[in-house]
């Protein structure tokens, strides 16, 4: 028996190989024909519980979980509920380290050097507000960064006096060396933070971290990562990307239920952070000095072993592949059309499952209006000039279908005249 069912059964839950067994079984095939084995798809989807309504395209925001999870989490809630307050003052901490360890094994980091937060932001706010800014220190950010993050970045430029410097990243670029100089031009000697997007959130480009991270190395200045779209999309290790903070909601591609992030610090980066809650109960080297959270919903924490079987027993290659087999598959017929604006690079390597599509003269709020009540598409809206991004987000899932997404070519062609 492994530590987490072990401590499923003293909860008196499921072990993870029963629930596991309601999912279909992979083909002996290779990963490139099951990408397009839609009767497998077909399966996957049947154990989603999906609103009938509309195409859900818009699962960047948050990725429903399937139903072996919200099963699995509807039983930890009604398990945490009968021991009461008993759990909470016995195994509540035990839990959490485990949900660390497995998430550790996910993101490929140490688990000392990672924490289960509540999302993205409050890893990243959790870094900012934890470093010691003096006045005329500088943080390089791009437009196209998470507003959250860029609103952070100027509550300290206000409270400070930090100078906060923006770039605008490319949404076509011609290659790594591009987007490398780009950022380095930015960075100066007061240079103290550099906030990078993995997959830009509004148009999915995925970023050269490892490339970036190497280079503001050499200038010594820290990084952070901003992953939340990544960790379970595409894959990486953190302990490879040579960075010195990376931050993930588990919400997103892990299908976590809501309230669960993660924040990876580098171990010698962890004593020079302060904490956002005072906490005497860790050294100033431990990275849990950072995660005092008070009394929070546990049983989202207890969510996650079930959501890491989940992605363990699809594999991390499936999924990406098949993400971006169906990105490319409504990409591709669209992206030369006149009155079509592709906002998402053409090249597979720089994009997965999340690409952005405008039409000419109509503002995105119209768009994603149009797509939903017109032809029961559900999007979301991007109008983002400055950053050059003006359409609409789409994001398949794991349920998403061939059918879908043909859906959503031919109310293009439509729109586009």
């Amino acid at each position: 028996m492994t530590r987490t069912d072990f401590l499923r059964a003293s909860l008196g839950l499921p072990l993870l190989p029963d629930l596991l067994k309601t999912l279909p079984e992979l083909p002996n095939t290779s990963v490139a024909d099951l990408v397009r084995d839609e009767t497998f798809w077909a399966d996957i989807r049947r154990g989603y519980a999906l609103k009938p309504d509309y195409i859900n395209l818009e699962n960047g925001y948050y990725c429903i979980q399937p139903q072996t999870t919200l099963d699995a989490f509807r039983q930890h809630i009604g398990a945490v509920n009968r021991e009461g307050s008993y759990y909470m003052r016995t195994r509540q901490f035990e839990d959490k380290n485990e949900a660390r360890r497995l998430v550790a094994e996910v993101a490929g980091c140490s688990v000392s050097e990672l924490i289960i937060t509540r999302n993205t932001t409050e890893s990243i706010d959790t870094v900012i507000a934890g470093l010691d800014w003096k006045p005329g220190d500088e943080a390089v950010m791009a437009l196209q960064d998470y507003g959250a993050m860029l609103d952070m970045f100027r509550l300290q430029a206000r409270r400070y006096g930090v100078v906060n410097r923006i770039v605008s990243v490319p949404n076509h670029p011609t290659s790594d060396d591009e987007l490398v100089a780009l950022y380095e031009r930015a960075l100066t000697p007061r240079t103290k933070l550099l906030l990078i997007s993995h997959i830009i959130n509004i148009t999915g480009q995925i970023l050269p971290v490892k490339k970036i991270c190497a280079m503001a190395r050499q200038k010594g200045v820290q990084t952070i990562v901003d992953g939340a779209h990544a960790l379970a999309h595409i894959p990486f290790r953190v302990d490879e990307l040579g960075c010195d903070y990376y931050a993930s909601s588990l919400h997103k591609w892990l299908s976590v239920p809501l309230g669960a992030g993660m924040l990876y610090v580098r171990k010698d980066r962890i004593a020079g952070l302060w904490p956002l809650f005072g906490d005497s109960s860790f050294a100033d080297d431990d990275i849990r000095k950072l995660n005092h959270t008070g009394t929070h919903p546990v049983h989202t924490d207890l969510a996650i072993a079930d959501a890491v079987a989940y992605h363990n027993r699809l594999g991390g290659s499936l999924k990406e592949n098949r993400l971006r087999y169906l990105q490319r598959h409504w990409t591709e017929p669209v992206r030369n059309l006149s009155n079509i604006r592709l906002n998402t690079p053409a090249d597979p390597l720089r994009a997965c499952a999340i690409a952005n599509v405008g039409v000419v003269g109509m503002p995105p709020a119209t768009l994603a209006k149009t797509l939903l009540s017109r032809f029961g598409i559900w999007t979301v809206a991007i109008d983002n000039e400055p950053a050059g991004v003006q359409g609409v987000r789409i994001t398949p899932g794991l349920f998403t279908s061939l059918a879908d997404v043909d859906a959503l070519v031919k109310a293009l062609r439509v729109l586009a005249g």
